[in-house]
């Protein structure tokens, strides 16, 4: 590991700069677009390329899964 000598000013900017960038990622993929598991569901069949088991398979994983756990409630509004 190199050793790094940097005015105190430096530092303390160096390390605003980093919580803010932290903070900032933080939430910009908790904002994420969170959609329905019928609208995901709905998107794979309209592609004609999945098994009708496949996208039961997928949409009872989906409904289980941590994500619909946890976005179940917040999903946004519907995209254009």
């Amino acid at each position: 590991m190199v050793e790094v000598t940097l005015p105190k000013t430096e530092y303390e900017q160096l390390r605003r700069q980093a919580a803010a960038y932290r903070k900032f990622a933080a939430r910009f993929f908790e904002i994420a677009i969170y959609d329905p598991v019928d609208d995901i569901i709905k998107d794979f069949r309209k592609t004609n390329l999945y098994s009708e088991k496949f996208l039961k398979d997928l949409d009872s994983g989906l409904r289980q899964s941590s994500y619909a756990k946890k976005y179940a409630a917040k999903t946004a509004k519907k995209r254009s």
